[in-house]
């Protein structure tokens, strides 16, 4: 099972393998209290990608493509072979990420690209 959550929630027992999809740490989230089982950080968008959207100077749609094609190359894809492993391996894995957008965000592209 693969599910998502901001890494600023309380972890649970049935939260499984909880692996950060985020290039930078949370804001205010001290390591001890994430319970983190991995910071996948290379998986994340790039400066560039983050700040463009952020800005809004891409729409979501934009963003995703842009993160996709970032999904296929150099450390970006190294990170996405490794956290398809994980999925595979471990019955259930959250996905954290730290944006209080909880529709439109990495977290999100990454989780619909794994249940394909």
């Amino acid at each position: 099972m693969l599910q998502l959550k901001r890494v600023y929630a309380t972890a649970a027992e049935d939260d499984g393998y909880r692996i950060l999809v985020d290039r930078i740490w949370p804001r205010g989230e001290a390591k001890e209290k994430a319970k983190i089982d991995l910071w996948l950080k290379e998986i994340g968008p790039s400066k560039e990608l983050r700040q463009s959207f952020h800005h809004e100077e891409i729409t979501f749609s934009q963003f995703k493509t842009a993160y996709l094609k970032e999904l296929e190359t150099g450390a970006t894809a190294a990170a996405f072979q490794e956290l398809q492993q994980i999925v595979s391996e471990q019955a259930t894995v959250t996905l954290l990420f730290a944006s209080k957008n909880q529709t439109e965000n990495q977290a999100v592209i990454l989780k619909e690209v794994l249940e394909k």
